[in-house]
């Protein structure tokens, strides 16, 4: 059986070919709270580092990433914390 985590970087990769993908399960964190359940896999932080990203605005780029997980949203995922970068923007936050 696939974790969410990996469903979602094969969903990203392939939104974004070629993309660099940090993913962290946060759902310890949101214990008690909204969304979150028992065992975990609800919320998440996502650092996505694509050319794709260029000339995008931070909220359509932010659609984009919600857009290509939107099964993991209506398979219980709760949240996402997003950095979402072009590589010169990831080049230059040193």
């Amino acid at each position: 059986m696939q974790t969410r985590a990996s469903r979602i970087r094969e969903a990203l990769e392939a939104a974004f070919p070629g993309a660099s993908i940090a993913i962290e399960d946060d759902s310890h964190r949101h214990a008690g709270h909204s969304g979150a359940r028992p065992g975990g896999e609800t919320h998440y932080s996502l650092v996505v580092v694509s050319p794709a990203f260029a000339g995008m605005a931070r909220l359509t780029r932010s659609r984009t990433v919600h857009a290509a997980l939107a099964g993991e949203f209506e398979g219980g995922m709760h949240a996402l914390s997003l950095r979402l970068l072009t590589p010169e923007e990831a080049g230059s936050k040193g």
